[in-house]
């Protein structure tokens, strides 16, 4: 590894043990039974580390980190015992997430964005059918790229710099306002009176508009459809910014390579890669970095 992603490393672990696990009430003794080997703060380091280096395989990532890592973390474990871990450790990462959101200035800012994106889970017909996802995920259809999928949306509600806020998943067939209605309505402690709230055109609708107006307080703007007076504009410069937040996850953090094969197993490969970019985010603000959403310099 670099310097940069070695110096992002030891400054999270410091974080993570002095402030953000003793605050959300996470130790490093609270398992029930035997004390764990490699303790949250290693855990939650690690995956920082690998989807940072764009690792998506677990069983690659564990001999790429006992060949590079034993001696700042001695105690790995085999990957079954790593994917159980990580299986285990979704609430844990959502709150460390949110966490170092509220931790960057940008937390402070007005903007929010939200957007959703394909999540795709198989491929194949066999795959569908034999799935343990199978009754969960479904069928959907990505306009931007022309294409049908199987699997879940991910929607996302970040800052304008990336740091993600708010998230969850869902089948495709919901409808992307019923959807994020009830993702929203889960974490409105997380949304803040004023705030304004920018989405694209599916979230055009009367009653998402009032929920977003009157039950969370916040405004919700959109680029304006050709059969309505016109109000915010196209707001295509906006756009990209959430767009691009995609781009990093997809591109550099291997989203879609997730690998996930159950519910549980899903759930804690996106949140570890969402973990991934907050981190990235919260260390580039903490040095200054001209572009915080920028994760180039700890991918190698």
């Amino acid at each position: 590894m670099n310097t940069d992603l070695n110096t992002l490393l030891i400054t999270l672990y410091v974080h993570l043990d002095d402030r953000i696990l003793p605050a959300i009430g996470f130790t490093r003794d609270h398992h029930p039974g035997r004390k764990p080997a490699l303790n949250d703060v290693e855990l939650l380091c690690l995956l920082v580390a690998q989807h940072l280096l764009g690792i998506s395989s677990d069983r690659k990532w564990i001999r790429y980190a006992r060949t590079h890592l034993k001696s700042m973390f001695p105690a790995l474990p085999g990957q079954s015992g790593w994917g159980k871990r990580v299986r285990q450790s979704t609430g844990l990462l959502s709150a460390v997430i949110t966490e170092l959101a509220r931790d960057t200035p940008s937390w402070n800012e007005v903007t929010r964005l939200i957007d959703s994106t394909p999540l795709p889970c198989g491929k194949s017909r066999e795959t569908v059918k034999r799935s343990d996802l199978a009754g969960d995920a479904g069928y959907g259809y990505c306009a931007s790229h022309s294409r049908f999928f199987w699997g879940f949306r991910l929607y996302l509600v970040c800052t304008p710099d990336g740091m993600p806020v708010v998230w969850g998943l869902a089948n495709p067939k919901i409808g992307e306002r019923e959807a994020a209605a009830a993702m929203l309505d889960h974490d409105r402690h997380l949304i803040q009176p004023g705030q304004v709230i920018i989405g694209d055109k599916g979230f055009a609708g009367r009653e998402f508009e009032t929920f977003i107006t009157e039950d969370l307080g916040a405004h919700l703007i959109r680029p304006d459809r050709k059969d309505e007076k016109p109000r915010f504009g196209k707001l295509g410069g906006i756009r990209q910014w959430v767009e691009s937040v995609f781009d990093t996850l997809k591109g550099q953090l291997t989203l879609e390579d997730h690998g996930g094969r159950t519910i549980a197993g899903v759930y804690s490969r996106v949140a570890a890669r969402l973990l991934a970019l907050a981190a990235g985010i919260w260390h580039n603000w903490l040095i200054g970095a001209p572009v915080k959403r920028s994760l180039i310099a700890y991918d190698h």
